[in-house]
């Protein structure tokens, strides 16, 4: 199914409306009703047998297309397909080479690590009819310079526990990919934890 998702570019008094298009294929299990999962900074932190490296955390996968299993190897059925790159998941847990990761719908199934990055990154998880603001500076009082929708794909450069530096992209008038580079409260972001930080 196709996920609509809206973001205004504001430029001085006027403004235009961009639509970013993000494709997601279900094979077998529909996820569209699937609330959000919460995101807490008491969430028990353990380190994972296979890696050594604390869960939960969030990494995002880097490839295209890639297979969501029922279990821990290619014996298992897929539960459903990843059609982009750079979608945010959070690892929960581990077998061998393999990482149980849950996405922003709540979403659950098994993935290979080679298909997994450290590259952080995140949607935005708000209301469907709520936007939020990108600032040009971690402060509420610096210029706006857009609004975004939910669910909007970003990448996070840094956190510092209440704000994020993030960078997005949108197609402009020329229907050129632009990015473009701000703040956000950390809060409204799926895919960092509460409080954390990192650059």
């Amino acid at each position: 199914m196709y996920l609509s998702n809206q973001i205004i570019i504001l430029k001085k008094t006027s403004y235009r409306i961009i639509y970013g298009f993000t494709l997601v294929l279900l094979l077998g299990i529909l996820y569209s009703n699937l609330p959000a999962y919460a995101q807490s900074s008491a969430t028990a932190i353990t380190i994972g047998k296979s890696s050594g490296l604390k869960l939960p955390r969030f990494v995002s996968t880097h490839s295209k297309p890639i297979n969501i299993r029922v279990g821990p190897g290619k014996k298992y059925d897929i539960a459903w397909v990843f059609v982009k790159s750079g979608v945010p998941v959070e690892v929960i847990n581990e077998f061998d080479t393999w990482r149980k990761i849950r996405d922003s719908k709540g979403a659950e199934g098994w993935i290979h690590q080679a298909l997994l990055s450290n590259k952080r990154t995140g949607r935005i998880n708000i209301s469907n009819d709520e936007q939020i603001f990108l600032y040009e500076k971690s402060m509420e009082q610096s210029d706006v310079l857009a609004k975004i929708g939910t669910s909007y794909p970003l990448v996070i450069k840094q956190c510092d526990g209440n704000w994020c530096e993030i960078i997005i992209q949108y197609e402009n008038d020329r229907k050129k990919q632009v990015s473009l580079n701000g703040y956000i409260r950390q809060s409204t972001i799926w895919g960092v934890y509460e409080q954390e930080k990192f650059e």
